[in-house]
């Protein structure tokens, strides 16, 4: 993914737009010192939930997250699920934007949505991290490290989450999950997904763990500080749950396994050279920081595909949700189209690593 075309903010797409007064005065009765007019603009990036940069009229800065318009699956877009997650983290050791609000009445926009503080900092798309040293390389990996171990390592219960999720027997359920997202939203066979979802029920590990999970952990959904390396803010917790870590910590592993180019990935590059650890040497300090036992490679390997075929699952509902004409992105129709790729390199992965 080239970074440029997913970063910053647009004007407000004609399917996305919502009457600003009734914002406005909504905002003004909740939200202490507001100040309108509001100035509205829509992020760039991210496919599900639509997600809003507002100016009020004294400077101030918010982001708006909302339920898209339209048809939804089942259990999709989540916004109560995201605010609730964030009112539970924000002051923890994981660091999230301040959550202000939820309006769960849909006459207000449209459809449900949430406000937050603005993270100011910044936003990397491209895993390479262009124009940086290999030492400011070095140190982003190690903080994204950090602040993934600090997420699993995180007492959920005392956090007011224990009811987040239901313990145990998580990978059998999201392979569930998403093969039901995946049949709800089907366009086309893939015979790779067919295979997958035959597959992927049979093999999984017998471990169980529970920790808070974020989802879809990755190089863009963290706000780095304007000038040090440090994440001020993790974003987009939409399907945020009670989860295995592993399958946290091989989705966002999963670049190493992507080529490098127009995917984002890592693989075929010179990382020493580049300063970015390799994914032996990032999942091994993963596995020191949050005090576990180096992780068993058929278990790593399982990880790995049932990833991309929830990767897959994922594309395929933006390119339903394109055809239907509710995508929030502009980008939907790549994407969407990439749910092929993705399934048939899980697939590859597991004849390779597993037969």
């Amino acid at each position: 993914m080239s970074g440029e075309q997913f970063a910053g903010t647009m004007p407000v797409s004609e399917r996305q737009r919502f009457e600003r007064g009734a914002l406005e005065r909504y905002l003004s009765e909740r939200i202490p010192g507001f100040s309108p007019p509001l100035t509205v603009e829509q992020f760039r990036g991210g496919q599900s939930n639509p997600t809003f940069l507002l100016t009020a009229g004294d400077g101030a800065q918010y982001v708006l997250r909302r339920k898209p318009a339209g048809v939804l699956l089942p259990s999709a877009h989540a916004v109560d699920r995201e605010f609730r997650v964030l009112s539970a983290l924000h002051g923890s050791a994981v660091p999230v934007p301040r959550p202000l609000c939820l309006c769960a009445d849909d006459s207000v926009i449209g459809t449900m949505f949430y406000l937050m503080g603005y993270a100011a900092g910044r936003n990397f798309w491209d895993p390479t991290l262009p124009g940086m040293s290999a030492a400011e390389r070095a140190a982003i990996y190690e903080e994204m490290n950090r602040v993934l171990a600090a997420l699993h390592t995180l007492d959920y219960a005392a956090a007011g989450l224990a009811d987040y999720g239901r313990p145990g027997n998580y990978f059998a359920r999201q392979i569930a999950r998403w093969g039901k997202q995946y049949r709800a939203s089907q366009t086309e066979h893939i015979e790779a997904m067919e295979r997958l979802l035959a597959w992927l029920p049979a093999n999984v590990p017998a471990d169980e763990e529970t920790t808070l999970v974020h989802g879809d952990y990755r190089l863009d959904n963290l706000i780095f500080h304007p000038a040090a390396p440090q994440v001020v803010a993790v974003v987009d917790w939409e399907l945020s749950t009670l989860g295995h870590p592993l399958a946290d910590l091989s989705y966002h592993a999963m670049v190493w396994r992507i080529e490098a180019g127009e995917d984002g990935g890592l693989a075929g590059l010179d990382l020493p050279a580049l300063g970015i650890p390799t994914e032996e040497q990032y999942v091994a300090a993963y596995c020191r920081r949050a005090g576990r036992v180096p992780i068993e490679p058929r278990v790593w390997e399982f990880c790995m595909a049932f990833n991309l075929f929830r990767v897959a699952s994922i594309r395929q509902g933006i390119m339903k949700r394109l055809l239907e004409g509710t995508a929030a992105s502009g980008h939907a129709r790549e994407a969407g189209s990439r749910a092929r790729a993705a399934a048939e390199l899980a697939w590859q992965q597991v004849q390779q690593q597993l037969a």
